[in-house]
């Protein structure tokens, strides 16, 4: 009889030690909370216009409101240093953060470290710091960032824009100056660590092509994640490609990964006289995505899958989800991707909405 309690207690004990060791090696991601994500960084702008919005099913509600009951947990928000007007100024970013941690989602800040729009073929400096020396720049990064943590406090941020070709030009130029590119991302990490460590950090590559290069530069910096903008009229039309370079990127660089920008039209007509970013169907994944209400689901719900399927894949981040025709339908300079919104032309939200939730 004691032989057999030792043998069952050995037993026990052997189970044990395999449940505690499964735990301690479960892929950390399975304790993370998907990351479903819209960049609506015009809606300050757009909201003075008293929009109305409704939900899929007609009933009208803020814009907020309808995101949160399908499930969007994060909102990312770009920053500019100085802009000409007070949209995606430090001050309109702060306040609207604010509203929006009260509302429970947690915040994405993307700071372009620029006046205006940063991309891959414009990283234009703020007009405050285009005279200073390397030391000073650097001290400015890092000083600047560390403000934004610290007032703003976000969850998640990026160190730069699409940062292809470098940012901050001519000084943080990746090619023809890959050293002082390398310090000064080094200088904005540095602030979020060093001040706000619950604070991830994003570094953001538009596309695919290339990507592995990019990343192979960044090998000395401590950052967190992998960001990377798919949109099939610029990076490729083929998911199976990106579905291999996401899993490649999380593979050799064991960093979590993430769909920081994608978007896809619900149709190609118009509901304002400004010409569409995507308007014609040589710019879509044809047959598979075709731009209808149903092909705009597919489409981000096989982009949702494909990032669940990758190894250290975090989320995805939906671009432009608010960009309506705000300004009206026979405006000339109005929306160029209200036929990409996740709102149709009567702002009623559109089924795509569904896909962002987590269950």
């Amino acid at each position: 009889m004691m032989k057999k309690i030792l043998v069952i207690l050995h037993l026990i004990i052997l189970v044990s030690c395999n449940k505690d060791n499964n735990e301690m090696f479960a892929p950390e991601n399975e304790n993370k909370e998907f990351i479903s994500a819209v960049d609506i960084s015009q809606f300050p702008e757009i909201s003075s216009t008293n929009p109305t919005f409704k939900d899929v099913n007609g009933n009208q509600k803020e814009l907020i409101e309808i995101l949160k009951e399908n499930g969007i947990n994060t909102i990312r928000l770009r920053l500019w240093v100085n802009p000409t007007e007070q949209h995606s100024s430090f001050n309109e970013v702060k306040q609207f953060s604010q509203t929006l941690k009260l509302n429970g989602f947690k915040t994405w800040l993307t700071l372009h470290y620029s006046d205006t729009w940063a991309d891959p073929g414009n990283q234009q400096p703020p007009a405050i710091w285009q005279n200073l020396d390397f030391a000073s720049l650097k001290d400015s990064v890092y000083g600047y960032t560390k403000k934004v943590v610290q007032e703003i406090n976000p969850d998640f941020i990026q160190i730069g824009n699409e940062l292809n070709s470098g940012f901050l030009h001519p000084s943080g130029n990746i090619t023809s100056n890959h050293d002082h590119f390398i310090n000064l991302i080094e200088a904005g990490c540095l602030a979020v660590r060093e001040n706000a460590p619950h604070c991830k950090i994003i570094l953001h590559f538009a596309g695919i092509q290339n990507s592995s290069w990019f990343f192979n530069q960044l090998t000395s910096v401590d950052y967190d994640i992998i960001g990377l903008s798919y949109y099939p009229i610029w990076h490729g039309k083929s998911l199976i490609e990106l579905q291999t370079k996401l899993q490649e990127l999380s593979e050799n660089y064991n960093k979590d990964i993430i769909i920081a920008e994608t978007a896809y039209p619900f149709t190609l007509n118009w509901n304002d006289w400004t010409n569409n970013v995507v308007g014609l169907n040589n710019q879509l994944i044809l047959p598979d995505y075709p731009a209808t209400i149903n092909g705009q689901r597919k489409f981000i719900h096989d982009i949702k899958s494909i990032v669940k399927n990758t190894t250290n894949g975090i989320g995805f981040c939906y671009w432009g989800a608010e960009l309506i025709a705000w300004k009206g339908n026979q405006s000339t300079n109005g929306s160029t991707w209200e036929n990409q919104a996740l709102f149709d032309f009567d702002n009623k939200a559109l089924p795509a909405l569904y896909e962002f939730r987590n269950e």
